[in-house]
């Protein structure tokens, strides 16, 4: 027993610290993740409402040529640091035990020691120079294919008033935000969510208010100036989002021991640093992740490359705007039940054998069971309404002139693709759960065929039968249904593999529910006749919308 005046005093072992610092690692983790949620559906609202307005001033035609653009931002940024980013995120924020040891060494004038917090800093700092110096290339190389495209492909679109101004201007506007990468990747690795929200939402309304702003300032002094109002808006980002960002971590590096200028590093290890400045694990890590994250993209933006060498630019405007209108229903609902979904079965089905418990598998198939059942009953409200509401709907919204422009119908069309993007999200969510990296592969090579299905749908619904943006809308509907197909397979045969069975008729709406759905598309169609296009025809479709959410 200790004496009065002595203090028990616990032994401090390795493992003791590292459980201290998960705890305020994942509280840390968990608030970041919240604040980083809501800035998104903050921005995307603040973005919506700022489309509302855009869509006044502007046609369908420069609506396709901004997303092209878009496009081209993306994929400058997206190949310049993507890599980089992944393979920066297994640096962490401590000291080596030997630090203190490499310490004692004398450290050349100039440099910073390795194997210190500020050293490991440093060392992702200088990583984040070699993103600028890749934007800077690819932005001149996909800038030049862009431009060499358009000239053998449309180059009316040459002639849109300051069309080339405004591809320099997200150009210069890439490689700024790229400046701002060595302050972001020291926010990333300390967790300074805050930073990252700040720097993010002053941008976000710089940027909205900078492309409304001149978009209806050219309005009402009868300028055209085309797409530039995009461009502003995206200067107006970069410029923002660089200036928070250096604002409030130039004093951190100052006072951490590292700079956010390159900075050689000293290491007693031989190898180490490539040059002295880059880390060599690293750097390899971040070029075997390169490919990946090209190949990635391609698959990711591939449906955007295809429609902007097969569709006319009122097509691509058009389809660009029932995208943003239908996709706000996946971005918004379906995606947090995908990613819970994702994080739910990963955790429920796995083991170190490869084995569930049996009665882990049960659950799983009741759970999948429910929420594919929810996921139906949520189709057939969609197919009811949607229809005939969407165009209704967007004519409020929108303007009349995007209704003689077509919208409206596609719009119309893009109802029957949503169902098949809720299902696709949540059998595809299953199989990323459980799939061993042999059936990852086996899929990716499946996504291959299933892109290649799609680019040759896209050819004949735009080419031979003429559909316009419609056509792009059933070449995504025919893609995901060949996709669901695959995933609900991998799943049955995932299931019968484990002891259990997935009961597709148990998830199938009932003969009740089709009857339903269909009266409901009946009355509505008796309705529509009467529509004015107000606010009572909303009323209208409401209350049919409610008596069938009663009867499902």
């Amino acid at each position: 027993m200790a004496s009065k005046g002595s203090k028990s005093v616990p032994p401090v072992t390795k493992s003791s610290g590292s459980v201290a610092k998960k705890i305020p690692l994942l509280s840390t983790s968990a608030g970041g993740a919240t604040l980083l949620i809501g800035l998104q559906v903050g921005s995307r609202a603040l973005t919506f409402i700022v489309n509302q307005l855009l869509l006044r001033y502007l046609s369908p035609e420069l609506l396709g040529i901004s997303t092209q653009l878009e496009v081209y931002s993306i994929s400058v940024l997206f190949s310049a640091r993507e890599s980089l980013r992944v393979a920066i995120q297994r640096q962490p924020d401590t000291a080596d035990d030997t630090s203190a040891q490499d310490g004692e060494k004398k450290v050349p004038a100039g440099h910073v020691e390795g194997g210190t917090a500020g050293g490991r800093t440093q060392a992702i700092v200088n990583l984040s120079y070699i993103s600028i110096s890749l934007g800077v290339g690819f932005a001149l190389v996909l800038a030049n294919w862009y431009l060499r495209a358009l000239r053998s492909r449309d180059p009316t679109i040459l002639d849109v008033p300051y069309f080339q101004l405004a591809l320099k201007l997200y150009g210069i506007a890439s490689l700024v935000e790229l400046l701002s990468e060595p302050c972001f990747v020291v926010v990333q690795q300390k967790s300074m969510f805050k930073i990252r929200g700040a720097a993010e939402s002053v941008a976000t309304i710089l940027r909205c208010l900078t492309t409304c702003g001149s978009a209806i300032w050219a309005a009402r002094n009868g300028r055209d100036i085309g797409v530039l109002p995009f461009a502003l808006g995206q200067s107006a980002y970069a410029i923002s989002l660089l200036v928070v960002y250096f604002w409030n971590v130039w004093g951190i590096a100052s006072r951490s021991g590292f700079s956010l200028a390159l900075k050689p590093i000293y290491s007693s290890k031989d190898g180490a640093y490539f040059l002295s400045y880059f880390s060599r694990p690293l750097l390899i890590l971040g070029g075997s992740l390169f490919q990946q994250s090209i190949v990635k993209h391609v698959l990711t933006q591939g449906d955007t490359f295809l429609i902007a060498s097969l569709a006319s630019q009122t097509a691509q405007g058009v389809y660009t705007l029932a995208n943003n209108y239908g996709g706000l229903v996946a971005r918004l609902i379906l995606q947090p039940i995908e990613e819970s979904s994702r994080n739910y079965f990963g955790k429920l089905l796995s083991s170190v054998d490869g084995t569930p418990p049996r009665d882990h598998n049960m659950k799983a198939r009741k759970n999948l069971h429910t929420l594919l059942r929810a996921y139906v009953l949520f189709s057939v409200c969609v197919l009811a309404i949607g229809p005939k509401m969407a165009p209704l709907l967007l004519k409020i919204v929108a303007g009349s002139a995007w209704i003689d422009s077509g919208a409206g119908n596609v719009l119309a069309t893009y109802c029957f693709y949503i169902p098949l993007l809720a299902i696709n999200g949540l059998t595809e969510a299953f199989v990323s759960s459980v799939a061993t990296k042999s059936e990852v592969n086996r899929q990716s090579l499946w996504m291959l065929a299933f892109s290649a299905g799609f680019a040759g749908a896209a050819y004949v619904f735009l080419r031979v039968l003429d559909l316009g943006a419609e056509g792009l809308v059933w070449a995504n509907t025919l893609n995901m249904l060949f996709r669901i197909i695959w995933s609900t397979a991998f799943i049955a045969s995932y299931m019968r593999r484990h002891g259990t069975r997935l009961e597709l008729g148990a998830v199938f709406p009932k003969p009740m529910t089709i009857a339903a759905g269909v009266g409901a598309y009946a009355v509505l169609t008796q309705v529509e006749s009467s529509f004015t296009g107000g606010i009572l025809d909303i009323i209208k479709g409401a209350a049919v919308a409610g008596a069938l959410a009663m009867i499902l």
